[in-house]
C-alpha cells in the first residue's frame, strides 16, 4: 500500500525498539506497540521495516511511514481492485504500479477473466521481504502463473511500446512523490497511463486522506481531467491510514463513469456470479463509496 504525501515540515520516526510512531500530520501522530521486528534494512531506495504489533497485526513501513498492515489491508486493496473490475465486467490484463506487498495483485487474481497481472515496483527488495513475511496475504499471488513481477521503474514501463493499449485496468499504488516516486505524479504520468489503457479501460489511484490533505483531491482531479473525459472520486476507510476517509480517484479511457446506478447494479450481479470472497468489499459498500460528505464533495473540481 502507498501512503499519501506527507507535508514537508513533518517527519515520521521510530520512537524506540518497541514502539513505532508515525507523524504525517502536524499536531497528530499514531503509535504502534511492537512485539517482534522481522526486517529492518536500507534498500537502494528506502528504509524497509517489517514488524508484528499488538493491535494491528503485521506491519510494513517504508522510511517509517506505514504502508500496509495485515489487519486492514483489505479496505485499501479491495476497493482499488474489485470496484472497477466488477463495473468493467471483463478485465483481462491488469497493471499495478508499485504494490510490492502483492495485496492488490492477490485481489485482482481472484477474477477468472484475468489472464495477466503485471506488477512493476522499483524496489525489488520490498517484493522479496513481503514474499517472505506477508504470506498470509500474498502466497497465492506469488504461485499464480498469471502473475508477472518486474523490479523496474513503472514510469519507464508505462512508456514502452509493449505497454501501448495493453491493460484493462491500471492501479497506481504509488509511493509518496519524493525521490524516484516523483515520476509517478503529474501530467506526464497520467498521459502514459492513458496510453497504456485499452479502450474502455479504467485506472484507479490513491488520492490522500481528505480530512488532513484536502488539496490532494482537487489537484489530482484537475490533472486527470486534462487527459480523461470521465474521472471521479470514491471513498474507503483504512484505520491505520489516519484521518478517517481515504479518497480513491478513477479515470476511464472511453468507458462508462464508475458509480452510476446501472454500473452499481451490474457490479452487484457480477459479484454474485463470481462468488468472490472479500474481507471488505461487497455490493452495498460499492454503492456507498460514491456517497460523498458535503465537505468532501466541495473539493471536487
Amino acid at each position: 500500500m502507498a501512503r499519501p504525501q506527507p507535508q514537508p515540515t513533518r517527519k515520521s520516526h521510530k520512537a524506540s525498539d518497541d514502539q513505532q510512531v508515525e507523524r504525517l500530520h502536524r499536531g497528530y501522530a499514531q503509535s504502534m506497540e511492537i512485539t517482534k521486528v522481522l526486517a529492518d534494512e536500507q534498500s537502494q531506495f528506502q528504509h524497509i521495516r517489517i514488524f508484528d504489533t499488538v493491535a494491528n497485526g503485521r506491519v510494513m513501513t517504508l522510511d517509517d511511514i506505514v504502508q500496509i498492515t495485515s489487519r486492514d489491508e483489505s479496505a485499501y486493496a479491495d476497493m482499488l481492485t474489485h470496484l472497477p473490475m466488477l463495473e468493467h465486467g471483463k478485465v483481462e490484463r491488469v497493471m499495478i504500479v508499485g504494490g510490492g506487498d502483492l495485496s492488490i495483485a492477490d485481489e485482482a487474481l481472484k477474477h477468472k477473466s484475468v489472464k495477466e497481472v503485471v506488477l512493476v515496483d522499483i524496489d525489488g527488495r520490498v517484493i522479496e521481504l513481503c514474499h517472505k513475511h506477508f504470506g498470509e496475504i500474498n502466497a497465492k499471488a506469488f504461485k499464480d502463473k498469471r502473475m508477472v513481477i518486474e523490479a523496474a521503474d513503472a514510469f519507464e514501463y508505462l512508456g514502452r511500446k509493449s505497454s501501448k493499449n495493453r491493460f484493462d485496468l491500471i492501479i497506481a499504488d504509488r509511493p509518496d512523490p519524493v525521490g524516484p516516486g516523483k515520476a509517478l505524479f503529474g501530467e506526464t504520468f497520467y498521459d502514459r497511463v492513458k496510453g497504456a489503457l485499452r479502450p474502455g479501460g479504467y485506472a484507479t489511484f490513491q488520492t490522500g486522506v481528505p480530512f488532513y490533505q484536502p488539496w490532494e483531491i482537487t489537484e489530482a482531479l484537475q490533472e486527470l481531467k486534462r487527459f480523461f473525459p470521465k474521472c471521479g472520486l470514491y471513498l474507503t476507510v483504512v484505520p491505520t491510514y489516519i484521518g478517517g476517509f481515504m479518497a480513491l480517484s478513477w479515470a476511464t479511457k472511453g468507458g462508462k463513469a464508475l458509480g452510476s446506478p446501472a454500473g452499481i447494479k451490474k457490479a452487484a450481479a457480477a459479484y454474485k456470479r463470481s462468488k468472490l470472497k472479500c474481507d471488505y468489499y461487497n455490493p452495498a459498500v460499492h454503492a456507498a463509496a460514491f456517497a460523498l460528505p458535503n465537505w468532501i464533495a466541495k473539493l471536487v473540481p
